[in-house]
Order: structure tokens, then sequence, then C-alpha cells
């Protein structure tokens, strides 16, 4: 039944009755900093209203916060009702010792009377939250799980990234808006290119490179800009996988943006920007704006930060570790506190810094008609693979890498610019028409679907077998020169048992070979595979024989559970979303009760048929809060995320944990007060 509009009748009192009497707004610590300080204001002889509408300047509540600003005139409660703040200062302690957080007070002077109108839980922003979670840890005011569920996954993200200052964000020209693929704020020149960004970035300017979307050509081209803007893609998108990597601000899937790149300009909503216009995005809010705005800085290196990560580890069950492309990549990870890497994706050495060689290799093998030619471009690619791959290993100071066997469709690889075609058909031996037939017969109709996996090293083995050297040798190596490795061979795009031990046989020969190469008795490896397609997940079991460990691609599995291409979803999701035909973007927050079926089938059956099974995730839902809740509930040994969401993940690890331990508290209750009676 609808009873209408609520009506609350009580007794008021006036805090302006005279100069004895006043009103004011306090929070016993400071929503803004986390200071453990009495914060407010106040206003003699006014109205509640008076002090939040902006319409007067209020005073300081006491001398200890006034700002150096405050002008005189404005004397603070301390001073002015000397009594009157004694009270409420005692009130403000005993309140914030009943409820053990920081409570937003509000109060009335009437004619030297104090009277307390209402207390709440008081707002915070990511700093000062952190700050009071770890100081009420630390004065036993509040425990390990209860410190950790004081900061929202959203609070910690705001002290990893610049941001764009809120207050001149409300009153900036505002440009596009996209989706929010990359947090923070960044501000620079348009570049339309990825030579120009670099060029620019090598002449010192800050540049924000636009594109309709990007590729892995684009790769050195994003390292070189400060944030980057696409019209197409969606949060699974290459521009947004590379940025969240990095940490690097991206707004992805704009739709309304239009990108001539001849006449170096671009249009939204009949705005203009030409190459060289500054611009700002704020990649936590998806908002591009005109002109530059303002920054404020990030505090990842706060030593309140630091506290509240050892308080979330003490916490959580799940292990973090992390998805990377480099070496610099891994070191940036174990920064932010990352166990290992969960996904090293080898295909990434071939774009970026020093790749030039490696690439030219790869195109090499790939061009290559007969296995001879495939070979002789393996002998010269390996040393380049077995050095980056040892790097990474090197990064991670003895803790596991699993590193992906090459993914992707080998087309992706193959140059386009003439030149480079040119250089690759004479290295070779060929015409240019020969390689252009060649390259040809590379296109595939669905290439996600096609030719790339396992599915590649089963037709070229050798391909496999350079890899999976490349991988022993390094860790070998390392192992000579005394220092830890723990490599983790991880076999992608299974779907059959078959196909996983037709690549793990290659292991089994190269194995003994590199013993014998270094003079080893023996060396810690495992071999697993990464399930991302739905009939793996249901042959869990049968693959669990032969794979040591699961790793869930949940970018590809909800590809294929759903039937949506992720890098098409932005024509249709964002009207699914507004239509409430899907609650959420299951690119962004996985979808458990239909890929997160699959996913616990998986680890169920696995475990069932492997009881050591080793089981982790790497899509990009290893970093979102409520995925890795449900990768808690599920039994996973760990969650991989990109290195800026590690901390993250380690946050909402440790809540997964809190909220457990603190659902069977209630239930132990519920089962003695049962007895009692």
């Amino acid at each position: 039944d609808d009873w209408g509009t609520a009506v609350n009748v009580q007794a008021m009192v006036f805090g302006n009755m005279g100069e004895n009497s006043a009103t004011g707004v306090a929070f016993t610590r400071n929503p803004a900093t986390g200071e453990n300080k009495f914060y407010g204001e106040w206003l003699p002889n006014a109205q509640g209203e008076d002090v939040v509408a902006g319409i007067r300047t209020p005073n300081p509540i006491n001398e200890e916060t006034r700002h150096s600003d405050d002008v005189e005139g404005h004397p603070s409660l301390e001073k002015a009702m000397p009594k009157a703040y004694a009270e409420i200062r005692a009130i403000r302690n005993r309140l914030e010792a009943h409820f053990r957080d920081m409570q937003d007070l509000e109060f009335t002077i009437q004619d030297g009377r104090v009277w307390m109108l209402q207390t709440r839980t008081g707002k915070r922003n990511g700093p000062a939250a952190v700050r009071m979670a770890v100081e009420m840890y630390k004065s036993k005011m509040i425990s390990a799980q209860e410190a950790v569920m004081r900061v929202t996954p959203a609070q910690l993200d705001e002290m990893l990234h610049p941001m764009v200052d809120p207050k001149a964000e409300t009153s900036a020209e505002f440009l596009v808006k996209g989706l929010p693929a990359g947090p923070g704020g960044a501000v620079g020149q348009v570049a339309f290119t990825s030579d120009v960004a670099v060029e620019w970035k090598k002449e010192g300017k800050k540049v924000i490179l636009v594109r309709e979307e990007t590729n892995p050509e684009d790769v050195e081209g994003m390292r070189a800009a400060e944030g980057v803007l696409t019209a197409r893609g969606g949060m699974t998108s290459h521009a947004a996988l590379v940025a969240r990597g990095w940490g690097k601000c991206c707004i992805v899937g704009a739709g309304a943006l239009h990108v001539d790149i001849a006449q170096k300009v671009m249009k939204a909503d009949g705005k203009t920007v030409r190459e060289g216009d500054f611009i700002t995005l704020n990649g936590t809010k998806g908002r591009a704006y005109l002109g530059s705005l303002p920054m404020i800085s990030g505090a990842e290196n706060d030593v309140n930060f630091a506290a509240f990560m050892k308080i979330c580890d003490s916490v959580r069950r799940l292990k973090i570790r992390t998805n990377a492309e480099t070496p610099k990549d891994a070191a940036k990870a174990v920064q932010f506190g990352a166990e290992g890497i969960g996904l090293f994706r080898t295909e990434h050495m071939f774009y970026g810094e020093n790749s030039e060689q490696p690439l030219f290799y790869l195109r090499k093998m790939i061009i290559a008609d007969n296995e001879e030619q495939r070979r002789a471009a393996l002998d010269e690619l390996f040393p380049f693979v077995k050095g980056f791959i040892k790097k990474t290993i090197e990064a991670m100071g003895g803790r596991p890498v699993t590193i992906r066997l090459l993914d992707p469709p080998l087309h992706e690889f193959v140059p386009e610019n003439p030149d480079e075609r040119q250089r690759l058909a004479n290295s070779l031996g060929i015409s240019i028409d020969n390689l252009n037939s060649r390259a040809e017969k590379l296109h595939e109709t669905n290439p996600m679907m096609g030719h790339r996996g396992v599915r590649l090293g089963i037709t070229y083995p050798e391909i496999s077998e350079m890899q999976i050297r490349a991988i022993l040798e390094a860790a070998a190596e390392l192992i000579k020169e005394g220092e830890k490795a723990f490599p983790e061979i991880m076999i992608p795009v299974v779907c059959d048992v078959a196909e996983f031990k037709n690549q793990a046989e290659i292991v089994k020969k190269v194995y003994p070979e590199v013993l014998a190469k270094y003079n080893l008795k023996k060396m810690s490896y495992m071999v697993g595979t990464m399930i991302e397609i739905p009939r793996a997940a249901l042959l869990a079991d049968k693959i669990a024989e032969e794979a040591e460990f699961f790793s869930f691609g949940t970018n590809d599995l909800t590809q294929m559970t759903y039937g949506f291409s992720r890098d098409d979803v932005g024509a249709f999701v964002p009207g699914y979303l507004a239509q409430k035909i899907i609650p959420v973007d299951p690119f962004q927050i996985l979808d458990q009760t239909g890929v997160g079926q699959l996913i616990q089938m998986g680890v169920e059956r696995g475990r069932r048929a492997r009881a050591g099974l080793k089981v982790g995730i790497c899509g990009e839902h290893g970093g979102e809060p409520s995925s890795v809740m449900f990768c808690h509930r599920v039994g996973m040994d760990y969650v991989s995320c990109s290195p800026y969401r590690v901390p993250i993940a380690r946050l909402a690890a440790a809540q997964a944990a809190a909220e457990e331990r603190s659902a069977v508290k209630k239930v132990a209750g519920k089962s003695i007060r049962k007895k009692r009676k």
C-alpha cells in the first residue's frame, strides 16, 4: 500500500536566537585526510542549513583545524563559546568510541545549551578511509577484518592514479563520454597517430593518443601517451587491456567521437578538436573535456597505504598474481604486492621497445612455407624469446611465472606497410607477389575461433618446441646463476585432453635435453592449461588427469559463453544495460550465474580428478572486486590481474575472507542460541 509522504512531528531547538546561540556540523576526524583531529564548522545566530548552503562563510570549530586563509573576524567555537565547545568535544569522543567509526555530527546551541541533532557514519575520500582504518586498527578500536571492510575498492583505487581535480571538473567544457577503461586522469595534446605521439614525447610534450581503435602496432604510441581515447572498443579491447596493464588513463568506445586522421581533426557533438589541441581525460568516469584541467596526485607511496595493504594480506586466503607483458610490468606488479605472474603473454615482446628484430624473425617464420624455412626463422628468434622470458622470471624474484604459449592468430603479425613487406620478401628470397599470396592464405573469417593457440602448436610443433625450450632454458640459466625459478607452461585454447597431451609430450621431450645441457639433476616446472572454451570446463575432469593447473581465461570464456564479441559489444551492450536486459557488462563484472556455473563446474570436476590441482583466473575479471569474491567462494588458489589492479584484488580477497568469517560466526551464534533454548 502507498501511505503517501511521511511526516515527522518533533520539538525543535533554534540556533538563531541571538549571539549566545549557534549551529554547526562536525566530523570526529578529518574526512579529507583522515587525521585524528576534531574537524568542523559553525555559525553564530544561525540555523543548520546556513552552514551547508554556502550563503555565509562558516567559522572553524577549533584553532587546531583553522585554515591558514581563515580571516580574522571568524572566531572558532573553541574561543567564542569554550564551555559549549568542550561539551561537544566530549560528546565527539563518546560517539566515536561507541560507534567505532568516524561520525558526522550536527548540533545546535540554543541560548548556551548544546543540543545534538544527529550523528551518522561520515563520508570520506580514499586517502582518509585508508588512514582511519589503519589508525583505528592500530589503536585496537577495530579488528583486522573490520579494517578491511572500511575501505571500498573505489576508494583504494583513488590512491593509485593521478586524478582530475573534482572542483575544476564541475565547470569544465565536456567533450565526449565513453567507457572508463583505465582509471585516473591525464592531460595532453591530441595526437592521431602513434608516430606523432612518440615524436612529441621525445620533444617533452604531454600527449593524448586519439584513435578510432588501437591495434598492436599502436603500442609505442600508447606507451608515449599520458592517456588514450578511442571511438570504438570495449572494456576488454586492445586499448583497454594494454592501458590497464600499464596503469594508464584510457577511455574507449566513445561512440560520438569521429576521427579524421587525414584532416588531423576529431569531432564530437558539434565540437571540433585539432591535432595539438589540449584535452583532459577522466578515465575513472569515462569523460573527456576540452582544455587542460588541473590534476591532484595519487598516494601509492603513502605509509598508510602500505600499512593497510599489510592488514589486507593478514586477512585474505587467495593469492594475488599479475598479468604481465614485459619484465617492467612484472617489476611494477611486485611493488604492488603481486605474488607471481598468472599470465605472461609472450607475443607482446614483438611490439614495443627493442622489438624490431624479434618481430622480423617472427614474420619470417609466419610467411615460411616449409618446415626448413620455419625452423631457420625459429632458430633466429629463439635467443630473443629466451632472453625476454629470463628477464621476466628474474624480475619476479623466485615467484611462480605462468607463461602462455603463442596465442593470437598468425595473420595479426603480418606487416601492412609495403616497405616492411618488401624487406621480408627479400629476406626469404621470394617475390613480393609470392609474399602477398602467402599472407592472404593466413586470413581467416573468424580468427578468434580459428587457427590459434594449441591449434598452431599441433599444426607446427616446432613453434611450441622453440617456446618450451626457451622457457626451460631461461629457468635453467637462472638456477645455474644461483637464482630461483618456477616456470609454469600454459597451453591456450584447449578444448580436449588429446590436444593437451599432444603439447605436453613436447615438454617431456625437451625437459631432459635442457637438464643435460645445463648439467642439472632436476628443475621445478608445471604444465597446465587455460580454460577459456566452454567444452574445456565441461571436460575438466578429463583434462585434469594430464594438466597440473587450470587458469580460467574469463575474457574468452565470457565471449564464447555469451556469443558476444568483446570488441563489438559497444554497439549493443549499453542498450542492453539501459533496458535492463542484462544487469551488468559481463566483460567488466563476471557473470556468476552463467559463466560462473562453468567455472565452478570446472573447478569441482578438475579437483575430483586431481586433488592438488592449482586453480586460478587470469582474465581482466581477476581485478574486479565482486569477481574476486566469487573466485574466493569457489575455492580458487589465486587471481591474476593487471599490475595496477593488484592492490584492489588484495583488498577484495581480504573482504571476501572477512565476509566469510562473519557469516560463519553468525551461523555459530544461531546454533549456540538454539542449544541454550
